[in-house]
């Protein structure tokens, strides 16, 4: 059987090669190249092609979430595995939405990751297990559940709050009222499942609008 070939996007070398070391003492799996920011990862993935592509969230040059969504141009048939100890809904769902196959908490035992790589190399989506559980834990909604999409307006008035504005300051800079400030804020929570500013600013990391820590 032709092993699964694995190419891993980690800014921690020793998390790295405790990945490698994790993958490659698997039968089905062999680690063809590693990478330590999301840049890189792009020109080894186009170089590689290979199966799957480990990518952690928060890295220099370029975070995961860039690298994922600009991966279906370098390596198409690669499916994504994110790997994070991020747990925030807002992240699974950029994620995801970018193309990732799965979404895996780094916080969780080694099987979690291996479950993940061999369903994405078969074509399926994984949620990490603390996750799905979470998810089991609402109300089933009808129909196909549709990933909110904020607007441009919306977008707008997060990056301006997560960079340190105050309503007052991003009415004033936008032209509007700070209520239409607060319903874009409050409408743009709603949808991500923010709570609180920290989640503003961790979306705002995601996103690349900040510096990552």
């Amino acid at each position: 059987m032709t092993p699964i070939r694995v190419l891993i996007a980690e800014d921690h070398e020793t998390v790295r090669h405790g990945l490698k070391l994790l993958v490659d003492a698997q039968e089905d799996m062999e680690v063809v190249g590693e990478a330590p920011d999301g840049q890189v990862a792009l020109q080894r993935a186009r170089l590689l092609q290979p199966d799957i592509v480990i990518l952690d969230l928060s890295m220099p040059v370029m975070n995961g979430l860039a690298a994922a969504r600009a991966m279906k141009d370098a390596a198409p048939k690669a499916a994504i595995v994110a790997l994070t100890r991020h747990d925030d809904e807002a992240y699974v769902q950029e994620l995801l939405a970018a193309g990732a196959s799965a979404y895996v908490l780094k916080q969780s035992p080694s099987t979690e990751l291996l479950s993940a790589l061999r369903a994405a190399a078969t074509g399926q989506h994984y949620l990490d297990s603390t996750l799905s559980a979470r998810e089991t834990e609402r109300p089933t909604p009808r129909g196909p559940r549709a990933r909110p999409r904020i607007t441009g307006r919306e977008g707008e008035v997060l990056r301006l709050m997560a960079v340190g504005h105050t309503n007052k300051e991003i009415a004033e800079r936008l032209d509007l009222s700070v209520k239409t400030i607060e319903v874009h804020k409050a409408n743009a929570a709603r949808k991500l499942g923010l709570r609180g500013r920290i989640d503003f600013i961790k979306y705002a990391v995601l996103q690349g609008w900040l510096r990552d820590p």
